[in-house]
């Protein structure tokens, strides 16, 4: 029995085609959530950097967030894990040298350090992004935890970089950048931690994603749900493969497993 679903957004509950979620998933989410299925998000994105889910915000029972990194549920801060300050130190060090951008993500804000003409097309453009903070200094940041570096490394300096981290590890779901989190937090990690929070087993868990950073949480759920937009290696990660976001894969999914109806 399924008593608990976590959704990665970008191309999961948020389509790249529109920009919001499509009206099949709002609702099959209001049916599963009716019928007492609890409903957790699970994004790369930091908590001031998600604002696409005004459809659905009434259903979702908590977050797992900068993926895995923060975890609330009801509005309480259950898990933190911030990346080591060498470790950001380093990533951040690598990204002055080849002149390349990086978001700094803490608790409440996100910036972007070197900003480049590429963030806003990425951010502003591919992915909708708003609130991302330019008044905050790098320096400002750099005195508070950090929980997620997001730098536009291409697969050979993301490859250069990742052995001289301590404590952190790099995700890859874009090709323009990848994420640096805490190697203690990942998205299968977060579920683990609001599950037990919550009284749920794994086993009663489904997670649904489409990116690389999905796979730890497609692993870990009782059942795996990569969308059929998704890349090979997700699809090979997952226990089920539904249909592209944009033609009803979420609510077809539910309907298969018996969620909903």
């Amino acid at each position: 029995m399924i008593k608990a679903l976590f959704f990665d957004i970008d191309g999961t509950l948020v389509s790249f085609r529109t920009h919001s979620v499509p009206a099949s998933t709002v609702r099959a989410l209001t049916a599963a959530h009716e019928s007492g299925v609890r409903i957790f998000i699970s994004t790369g994105r930091p908590a001031p950097l998600i604002n696409n889910l005004d459809p659905i915000l009434h259903l979702i029972d908590g977050y797992i967030t900068v993926n895995g990194a923060i975890c609330t549920v009801g509005g309480q801060t259950i898990s933190r894990t911030p990346i080591d300050p060498e470790d950001v130190r380093t990533i951040l060090g690598a990204a002055d040298r080849w002149g390349v951008p990086s978001l700094i993500v803490g608790e409440d804000r996100a910036i972007v350090h070197n900003h480049r003409p590429i963030v806003d097309q990425v951010f502003g453009g591919m992915l909708a992004i708003k609130g991302i903070d330019t008044r905050t200094t790098t320096e400002e940041m750099l005195s508070r935890p950090v929980y997620q570096l997001t730098p536009f490394f291409d697969e050979a300096q993301e490859a250069a970089v990742v052995p001289m981290l301590r404590h952190a590890e790099s995700a890859r779901w874009c090709e323009y950048f990848s994420d640096v989190i805490s190697s203690e937090a990942d998205k299968g990690r977060g579920m683990e931690i609001i599950a037990a929070h919550e009284g749920i087993s794994l086993a009663e868990c489904m997670a649904f994603g489409d990116g690389g950073n999905d796979i730890p949480i497609l692993r870990r759920a009782g059942t795996g749900v990569a969308m059929g937009n998704a890349g090979v290696t997700v699809k090979a990660a997952a226990d089920y493969i539904t249909d592209n976001i944009d033609a009803g894969g979420v609510a077809n999914a539910l309907r298969n497993f018996g969620v909903i109806q």
